[in-house]
């Protein structure tokens, strides 16, 4: 035996799909949003980095130098790595220096020849 469905049935199985499919999009965009929010947080250091030092790079020729402001109520430990272009090259790392809040600092390093890369990293200090 078939049963008949009341066209008041379909309507709100209808809305309720609508529904669905609305809260779908909805959340399907949020994800989208946070996951972009979340790839940008990563390249740039994570949670850490909303509270670390503001750096710049100046490379010419085999020196190079930084300059890191610290805008942000705590300490951040800074550390300049060289790493030079050429195999025979010696790389290093700098002395780490702690910038206080509000605190400026350089820092320069230097290879033989030309500089492969220069980064900076970024430790907070306790207390």
């Amino acid at each position: 035996m078939r049963t008949k469905h009341h066209p008041a049935d379909r309507r709100v199985r209808h809305h309720r799909g609508h529904r669905t499919a609305a809260a779908l999009s909805a959340v399907a965009a949020l994800t989208a949003v946070l996951a972009g929010w979340a790839l940008g947080a990563r390249a740039y250091g994570g949670e850490r980095a909303d509270q670390e030092a503001v750096c710049r790079t100046s490379v010419e020729g085999s020196r190079v130098t930084a300059y890191c402001h610290n805008p942000y109520p705590r300490t951040d430990r800074v550390q300049l790595h060289v790493e030079c272009a050429r195999w025979w090259d010696i790389d290093s790392d700098g002395a780490p220096v702690d910038i206080a809040p509000a605190g400026y600092a350089e820092f320069d390093g230097r290879c033989w020849k030309e500089i492969g890369t220069a980064w900076l990293s970024h430790q907070p200090v306790a207390g």
